[in-house]
């Protein structure tokens, strides 16, 4: 699988990829993310990389797995489309001392060679790109023959798949836009990557989400701080954000674990490993 140069995309993909990209950089991943780094961290440890693999990350956000291989000796190289997560993923490197490259980047249009890396993985980002076609078959290009494409993908069934449903009732999703929930569906996920690859691996895993403050400010610290419901919420008039934090507290306070006053959910994912021929 050779880079070919793609066609500019058409004024209404062109369109749509604007309005993602604004979209991540809405509220502040970095902060978002941090309570998420436990689950960030068990996905980093099951791949194992050794020091001196070639990693690229893909839609890196600000560095949450990158940074931590990076400090362990991988030679890590993070792209995203938001220019704000790589901002901040540069300054988070610089900060704790640790080398890594972080490159503003598209997920459908890797601007590095064939077979560059030794590992290519994505944490809960490619899944969001436009065209999973597109995305499957870089992912696979730029990763070197033998090596490990990795990915973490949330489930429709799971807890993240059922607030996405909830949201969409309020918010229609954009059109041109294959459901990102989709690449959590084994099958699916095994026909787009059919060419390309030698093997592949799926299986599910309970991503811990843990926040020390109850359901009802959990919704209010997505809405400020996670780009897709900050713009969800910004899209509505009063009633209707009034409306969309009461259907997301409602599902949050069923879900919770906790009964100390916090929040604790379990959210399903599909952890995706598959070897480049």
């Amino acid at each position: 699988m050779t880079r070919t140069l793609s066609p500019p995309p058409s004024p209404e993909m062109a369109a749509l990829k604007a309005r993602l990209k604004a979209v991540w950089m809405a509220g502040n991943y970095g902060h978002f993310a941090t309570y998420l780094e436990p689950g960030a961290l068990a996905f980093l440890d099951r791949l194992g990389p050794e020091p001196g693999t070639r990693m690229l990350d893909v839609a890196c956000g600000a560095g949450q797995i990158a940074i931590p291989a990076a400090r362990a000796g991988v030679r890590v190289t993070g792209i995203d489309i938001a220019t704000n997560s790589i901002a901040a993923a540069r300054s988070r490197a610089r900060a704790e001392g640790v080398e890594a490259r972080f490159e503003e980047g598209d997920a459908e249009a890797i601007a590095y060679e064939d077979g560059e890396f030794d590992l290519v993985v994505s944490l809960i980002g490619a899944m969001f790109a436009p065209r999973p076609e597109r995305v499957a078959a870089e992912l696979v290009r730029v990763c070197r023959p033998g090596g490990r494409i990795a990915m973490a993908n949330w489930t429709p069934g799971g807890f993240v798949g059922e607030m996405f449903k909830a949201i969409g009732r309020h918010v229609p999703p954009p059109p041109l836009m294959a459901p990102p929930v989709q690449w959590g569906e084994e099958a699916t996920v095994r026909a787009r990557f059919r060419d390309g690859v030698a093997g592949l691996e799926t299986r599910k895993h309970l991503y811990p989400m843990r926040y020390p403050f109850p359901p009802g400010d959990v919704v209010d610290f997505f809405q400020a701080y996670y780009g897709p419901i900050n713009r969800a919420f910004a899209s509505l008039e009063a009633d209707g954000q009034e409306a969309l934090h009461q259907d997301l507290e409602r599902l949050w306070s069923e879900h919770n674990q906790a009964r100390d006053g916090s929040t604790q959910v379990e959210a399903e994912y599909l952890e995706v490993v598959a070897v480049r021929a």
